[in-house]
């Protein structure tokens, strides 16, 4: 059962709040309502991806790519917190809501950047954070929720800051925490936990929005009696993974919410032999319930560190002269990953396509989408290998986007980059200890370029993609030579494709048809942060957090000894709020 916590004992949580709050615009407060998030008004920014389908899209045109040279800084906010920001600007009638690393969140005028209030959460002294980051809140009702890094969930009313519930979700000492953006529809704030590192035993929860009580609550890996708990051997479910690290996308027609789950737990996959369900899927769960309706395994008994996270997009394509429901995944196993929703839930396999180079699979069935591996390049116990994509993936947590004007699927892609390990015997699962199997100095040090890569030239590293979903044809590409990139998508009804994601600190808008670079702005640090789009009367901004951190941190420093001295960038720490429009 999830627990309790006041801010009264044990850890305590702080809100300040700046006398501003009491403004006629915190007291006029709009309320989120079901209806909103089903039809968000152009003008919002209401949800992770802009709306429930997860396409990363603002309808707003007024800059475009005509005018987008004159694009300006109109305000910024340093938020005074290091290591990667990673969430978006939420923005409700004028009203902006951001997260940041070490789980607080900042209530500003969307047009001034004047602080409203600010909501400060304090952290067991002896929690250790794996990935010190948030993505983002959830907006609905009248308040405003976070997951935490110590496996809590707080909602605090959004015109003021005030705290109304905080409730545990799991153990963070045990090794379970949350950096994803909720969920909320129906009446819920969806959430799950990570920690697969730390050989927990993944699942979701579902709270109600009002008392913060558990209405259910649903694990990625069957237990004994459920279906699929039969891909595991022994008792290996129960440390087997399957993180929730992302925020799922919503079906409102039928209830049905989609996520993406990690890989399995230790690493190697002679551990925990099966095919390691629902790990490493794309699952379909009853809102109302938490009842798994339907999944598509991308790959089977993972020994990559493949997390597929990230929630597949909801775009309708044409395939086969017929309209179908589509769902797509651009995998981090190297696979852009076509497939169908049903109204029943169930996940039905279209078509898969390589989309960067890839060794480990050896082909995968036309009819389910089940791969067939190349054993040399799969790892195991005592038994290094060589492969294609790095554990880091063709595509990691960075989310694609669509627009619906060009009809193209944009992916931010890593191409030329390869690991090299194996794992070792493990001991006993120490609680709130490293279970991976694979010692951090060799994982720190396996990322490797494909074996044709020439690094005496400028090497492409990082790669935004363009796909005609309804062809399956690439339209496009732009190769960032010697730069990774981990830049979260934003595309707009002004035929304009945003992002940072690169360590020179640029933060970029391409032509959504053709990619070329049309505007490009150095900030503070590297983005990693998911763009935004809103209009206050009538008039739009872009909005981006700056903050370098993370993962990206952990692959620049890997890229500063594998290129010749000279052809990497230092990157700045520190995180900061960037708003942009047109200059008057």
């Amino acid at each position: 059962m999830a627990r309790s916590r006041r801010s009264t004992t044990g850890l305590l949580v702080t809100v300040i709040a700046s006398c501003w709050a009491a403004s006629a615009m915190a007291q006029n407060y709009n309320p989120v309502t079901d209806e909103r998030l089903k039809n968000p008004e152009p003008e919002n920014w209401l949800t992770w991806r802009g709306n429930y389908e997860g396409w990363g899209y603002s309808p707003l045109d007024q800059i475009n790519a005509d005018n987008i040279g004159d694009l300006v800084p109109v305000w910024s906010y340093s938020t005074g917190v290091a290591e990667g920001h990673q969430a978006p600007p939420f923005v409700n009638d004028g009203m902006m809501f951001v997260t940041t690393p070490q789980n607080q969140i900042i209530a500003l005028e969307a047009t001034t950047g004047k602080e409203i209030w600010r909501y400060v959460r304090e952290l067991p002294d002896d929690l250790f954070q794996l990935h010190p980051t948030n993505r983002g809140p959830a907006l609905y009702g009248d308040k405003i929720y976070m997951a935490t890094v110590d496996a809590c969930v707080v909602a605090l009313m959004a015109e003021t800051g005030e705290e109304v519930w905080d409730v545990c979700i799991g153990d963070y000492t045990d090794g379970y925490y949350s950096t994803l953006s909720l969920l909320a529809a129906e009446g819920v704030v969806v959430t799950g936990v990570s920690g697969g590192e730390y050989g927990i035993r993944g699942y979701m929860v579902a709270l109600d929005t009002e008392t913060g009580e558990e209405v259910w609550k649903t694990y990625t890996i069957p237990g004994p009696g459920e279906p699929g708990h039969e891909t595991w051997t022994g008792e290996s479910w129960k440390t087997g993974g399957a993180s929730v690290w992302m925020q799922g996308n919503y079906d409102a027609e039928t209830k049905t919410a989609y996520f993406g789950t990690g890989n399995g737990g230790p690493w190697m996959p002679d551990t925990r032999p099966g095919d390691n369900l629902y790990a490493t899927s794309a699952i379909a769960v009853d809102i109302e319930t938490g009842e798994i309706k339907g999944y598509h395994q991308y790959h089977w008994n993972d020994a990559w560190d493949w997390d597929e996270v990230s929630a597949p997009l909801l775009i309708d394509i044409e395939r086969d002269g017929q309209t179908r429901k589509g769902l797509i995944h651009a995998g981090r196993n190297g696979y852009l990953w076509v497939m169908e929703r049903t109204p029943e839930g169930q996940i039905n396999f279209i078509a898969a396509d390589k989309y960067v180079r890839q060794t480990a699979f050896e082909s995968i069935d036309p009819e389910t989408g089940r791969p067939s591996y190349n054993e040399a390049n799969t790892p195991g116990t005592n038994k290094e290998a060589f492969f294609c994509p790095s554990l880091w993936g063709g595509k990691d947590w960075p989310p694609e986007a669509y627009n619906p004007d060009t009809g193209l699927f944009y992916i931010p892609a890593h191409e030329n980059l390869c690991s090299e390990f194996g794992g070792v015997p493990l001991d006993e699962r120490e609680p709130g200890e490293l279970y991976i199997g694979v010692p951090i100095d060799v994982i720190l040090s396996s990322l490797r370029f494909a074996e044709e890569v020439d690094v005496s030239q400028p090497v492409t590293i990082g790669q935004i993609q363009a796909w005609d979903l309804n062809t399956g044809e690439m339209k496009w590409t732009h190769d960032f030579k010697d730069m990774e990139f981990w830049g979260p998508l934003l595309t707009t009804g002004g035929n304009l494709l945003f992002a940072g994601g690169t360590p020179d600190r640029m933060f970029r808008a391409f032509d959504a048809t053709t990619g070329d670079v049309l505007w490009e702005y150095p900030t503070n640090s590297g983005i990693t942060a998911v763009p935004s789009s809103f209009s206050v009367d009538g008039k739009q901004y872009i909005a981006v957090q700056s903050g370098w951190g993370v993962d990206a941190e952990r692959m620049h420093g890997l890229l500063k000894d594998m290129l010749p001295e000279g052809r990497t960038y230092p990157v700045p720490q520190g995180g900061a709020i960037w708003v942009f429009a047109l200059k008057e």
